[in-house]
């Protein structure tokens, strides 16, 4: 069965992942990246992390990207550039059946994948067949039951419902957070370092952010289109939705938080 994004590529959507930085997607893992390893960042999307992730292991080391779409490695091969990054490789690739050979990585991280795919204990196994024995396996996704905000918002509270079933309709798990210990379990992964930790939207900043993101995307994303062609919305729904959205984002009291499970797994 084929895996679908549910968020897709559209500029709300690159623009928001491209605000990621290694610092707050893969803290747990910055310790363990040194100069000179190899490392394959899988779900890379316009490159941000992964090229925080090349600055850990540099001057010496090695990062590949993959997504399996070309559209959002043309965004990470244009940040790479503007950094004046010519060693970062980006390649449009499946974590289902990666084209590398067996021991090719260090560390193989994927940040936000697990969580789209139809199957993630079969993703689990490939990326540990190219990790080399004493290398790593690093893993960090959402849990969207997690979510919490205040204050109190109606069409929030929709998005959130009419995701999570998105999610499921995809044969995806949007609460992938809780289930990342026994997906390694499940692909043959038992030296398990877990850990969580959280995203948090308390500032006026932050939150004008988070939610103006979210506002677009409720319009103009897979997201939106996908809750039309289920029959889960109207265009006034997701109208309706947006604009909660947007009131959220500039509430003096406005605040969010998501969990975020994490797994380091020694190969």
């Amino acid at each position: 069965m084929a895996d679908v994004y549910l968020h897709g590529h559209h500029a709300s959507v690159l623009s928001a992942h491209g605000a990621r930085t290694a610092a707050d997607s893969a803290a747990y893992l910055l310790p363990r990246l040194r100069d000179g390893m190899r490392v394959l960042d899988v779900g890379c999307g316009p490159g941000t992390v992964t090229l925080d992730l090349a600055e850990a292991v540099a001057p010496t080391g090695a990062v590949t990207g993959i997504e399996n779409v070309e559209g959002p490695l043309e965004h990470a091969r244009r940040n790479a550039a503007a950094r004046g990054d010519a060693r970062t490789q980006f390649d449009l690739a499946d974590v289902r059946d990666l084209p590398y050979a067996d021991a090719s990585f260090d560390v193989v991280h994927a940040h936000q994948v697990l969580q789209h795919l139809t199957d993630p204990v079969g993703a689990l196994r490939e990326m540990a067949r190219v990790a080399r024995p004493g290398g790593l396996v690093a893993m960090r996704d959402v849990d969207y039951a997690s979510m919490v905000w205040h204050p109190a918002s109606e069409g929030m509270t929709r998005w959130l419902g009419v995701y999570r079933r998105l999610a499921r309709l995809n044969h995806a798990e949007p609460d992938a957070g809780r289930h990342l210990v026994a997906w390694s379990h499940s692909a043959g992964l038992t030296r398990l370092e877990p850990s969580a930790s959280l995203w948090t939207y308390a500032t006026p900043e932050q939150c004008a952010w988070w939610g103006g993101t979210w506002a677009r995307r409720a319009l103009e994303s897979t997201f939106a289109t996908q809750a039309l062609e289920r029959g889960l919305v109207t265009p006034d729904d997701l109208a309706a939705i947006s604009a909660d959205w947007q009131a959220w984002s500039t509430h003096p009291d406005a605040w969010f938080a998501m969990t975020h499970a994490e797994v380091i797994a020694h190969v």
